[in-house]
């Protein structure tokens, strides 16, 4: 079974920037679209930005232009680097293996105004 861990969260405050990984546990994610969401408070969890096995990207309009989402095959981690925070990415960042429905634990990020 794969497992996915998440990590790079924090307290930030707004304008500034962190970068997240997901580390799989085992080395074959570079097959598979790899997808980063997020889920704030009293909010459904919702699709942030995913990458596909060709590089090719995907993000929400919210972030778009201020996240960068990548992998690095040879390390087996997805990584999604978030500028410009804003307090409503406050949110608990998970990463998703879709094609087996596997999700990472998620990790926290709080920006602060």
């Amino acid at each position: 079974q794969v497992q996915l861990m998440e990590s790079g969260g924090g307290l930030v405050q707004a304008g500034g920037s962190l970068r997240l990984s997901c580390a799989a546990s085992r080395g074959f994610i570079s097959r598979y679209p790899m997808n980063w969401y997020r889920q704030a408070p009293g909010k459904q969890r919702e699709s942030v930005a995913s990458i596909s096995s060709d590089g090719s990207t995907y993000y929400r309009d919210s972030v778009q232009g201020r996240f960068t989402i990548s992998r690095d095959n040879a390390k087996n981690t997805v990584y999604l680097q978030m500028n410009n925070l804003k307090p409503e990415d406050t949110a608990v960042y998970y990463c998703k293996l879709s094609v087996l429905n596997i999700w990472g634990q998620g990790t926290q990020v709080t920006v602060s105004s």
